[in-house]
């Protein structure tokens, strides 16, 4: 082999390399940035909920996968959230529980860090029974109620899947929780399905 065709195999390999890394970080990308088309949750707060939902105060609900490791962002952003805006919500995340499960299958390290944020309170969901209520298809899935229990917002509060920072979700919540006007009263959601098959986890967690 002489060295000109060594020299145009290098080419090939270098130019087929390219094109792989091309279409594979195309791929992340895409899937990073396709929500999930969630409906919205209903109109005015379900009847039949167990999720305790406070009289003169705002009202946020949260819906969570344990084992969705994109949600994690989504738990940091509602972190920052409630620093911003400590006694104006009434706070909740709901954590996905298939019957028959145990307790530490729920208690993953997504409930473990929405148990540190102030005023937040944390509870399972056996079989999803209230994320079907709320309407919540993707981990993440957050609603916010006013004080007459009417729907003002609803959708994530990341802007794009696993992605920390400032995001419209975030910022309308915000805004209607200081008597605000917004322009963004519904955004998408990044997430893994709620009640679909267990989501896998960066560290492969079952």
């Amino acid at each position: 082999m002489n060295s000109a065709t060594r020299q145009a195999i290098r080419i090939a390999v270098s130019l087929l390399w390219l094109v792989v890394v091309g279409v594979g970080t195309g791929m992340l990308w895409k899937y990073s940035n396709t929500p999930n088309p969630d409906p919205t949750p209903p109109a005015h707060w379900p009847a039949t909920s167990t999720i305790p939902r406070a009289n003169g105060q705002a009202t946020l609900v949260m819906f969570v996968h344990p084992r969705c490791s994109c949600t994690s962002a989504s738990v940091g952003e509602l972190a920052e959230l409630m620093a911003h805006c400590q006694g104006l919500v009434n706070a909740h995340v709901v954590f996905f529980r298939p019957s028959g499960s145990r307790e530490d299958w729920t208690h993953s390290d997504l409930w473990k860090a929405a148990t540190l944020i102030p005023g937040v309170t944390v509870q399972a969901d056996e079989d999803g029974r209230e994320a079907q209520l709320f309407h919540a298809e993707t981990s993440g899935h957050t609603a916010l109620y006013d004080t007459q229990g009417q729907l003002i917002f609803d959708g994530g509060i990341t802007a794009s899947r696993g992605h920390a920072g400032d995001n419209d979700g975030r910022e309308a919540i915000t805004a209607l929780l200081h008597g605000k006007s917004t322009e963004h009263a519904q955004t998408p959601v990044y997430g893994c399905l709620i009640l679909k098959p267990e989501p896998k986890t960066a560290e492969g967690a079952k």
